[in-house]
């Protein structure tokens, strides 16, 4: 299993490639945008793109979904249905843009190789957020941050939900890596000791 981040977009959106390397297959998650950026780096590992998958439906993390599509016709995309509902609306642009959008919920998984996808749902930043459990790795778009966690001030925010969802990823059994939607990566345990949201959520 390998991880690839590339920073894309005018405000700096985490774009993870997570890749199954015996199976040559790979899922592009939050591609926020600089598709051109995206293909290169998975031209440059040679794998075989399966999935593109969504933590949730803001521009940010959806904008180079399009001509991924077009580019890669074979994947497919993922978000939860919360969250692909706004066509027309700025925020969430995604909706209507592209065919066969696929949703996915609490429960679910997706294999990828011999990776299993396990997908939380984790609202609060917005109403469909969702963290993506792969091994010992957590994808968790703008739901927990180092240090912080996702602004709840947008529609369809929530404090009191990101509340609960980042007290059910504090509560999760042992370490995990923690790759955000913005800014850099760390661990559970870390953000246990130091995040203040975090240790807000688990005091409840």
């Amino acid at each position: 299993m390998k991880v690839k981040v590339l920073c894309v977009g005018p405000i700096g959106t985490n774009c993870y490639i997570l890749e199954d390397e015996e199976a040559g297959l790979a899922a592009v998650i939050d591609p926020g945008d600089e598709a051109d950026k995206i293909l290169k780096a998975l031209r440059e590992d040679g794998v075989t793109v399966e999935y593109i998958l969504l933590t949730h439906g803001h521009y940010d993390h959806t904008t180079a979904v399009p001509d991924l599509h077009k580019a890669l016709p074979q994947a497919k995309i993922y978000i939860h249905r919360a969250d692909a509902n706004g066509a027309g609306n700025q925020l969430f642009p995604l909706a209507g843009q592209v065919e066969g959008l696929r949703y996915y919920d609490e429960g679910d998984e997706l294999k990828l190789g011999t990776l299993t996808i396990q997908v939380l749902h984790t609202p609060g930043h917005s109403k469909g957020s969702v963290t993506l459990k792969v091994a010992d790795v957590l994808f968790c778009g703008d739901t927990l941050f180092a240090g912080s966690c996702g602004r709840t001030d947008f529609a369809g925010g929530s404090y009191a939900e990101i509340m609960d969802s980042l007290k059910r990823l504090g509560e999760l059994e042992g370490d995990f890596y923690v790759c955000p939607g913005h800014d850099i990566t760390s661990t559970l345990e870390r953000e246990r000791r130091s995040n203040p949201f975090l240790r807000e959520a688990m005091a409840h």
